[in-house]
């Protein structure tokens, strides 16, 4: 990966997929608006509209392992998402380990709103732990396949 490579790292759910842009140069990720998923469709249309305005060189998706390293049935979804997402816009698609992102985006928000973020389902947290997601490829080396 060049030094100013741009990604964009996804958080896969059922219900919305966070989304978040990556600038190698910096290894930091910025939460973007989440994507919500009606009747659990992936919204490839507003896929293909962020992709368009950030032309990013990879896709980062985060992996979401059990604890013991298993995979679950959402593992498998995202791992499916990330085949789709690579094939259909012809963009190096990769994973990455995501457990724990979702906990460490929801202190973070507490963090920055004092403790007064909204109980329940907040569209932020997952952004934000697409965010977490693009920093840890960086982390881990960041290179596209």
């Amino acid at each position: 990966m060049n030094a100013s490579s741009t990604v964009i790292g996804f958080d896969f759910g059922t219900q919305k997929i966070g989304v978040a842009s990556g600038q190698s140069l910096t290894g930091s990720g910025s939460p973007l608006a989440a994507l919500l998923c009606p009747h659990q469709q992936i919204p490839w249309s507003a896929i293909e509209a962020v992709l368009k305005e950030w032309t990013p060189d990879t896709l980062v998706i985060g992996l979401p392992l059990n604890m013991d390293d298993s995979e679950s049935e959402l593992s498998r979804r995202a791992r499916r998402f990330a085949r789709q997402l690579g094939g259909r816009f012809n963009i190096p698609a990769v994973m990455t380990d995501e457990r724990l992102s979702t906990r460490e985006a929801r202190e973070l928000l507490d963090q920055q709103t004092g403790g007064k973020a909204k109980r329940g389902p907040d569209p932020r947290v997952d952004s934000i732990a697409a965010a977490l997601i693009v920093e840890t490829f960086f982390r881990e080396g960041g290179t596209a396949p």
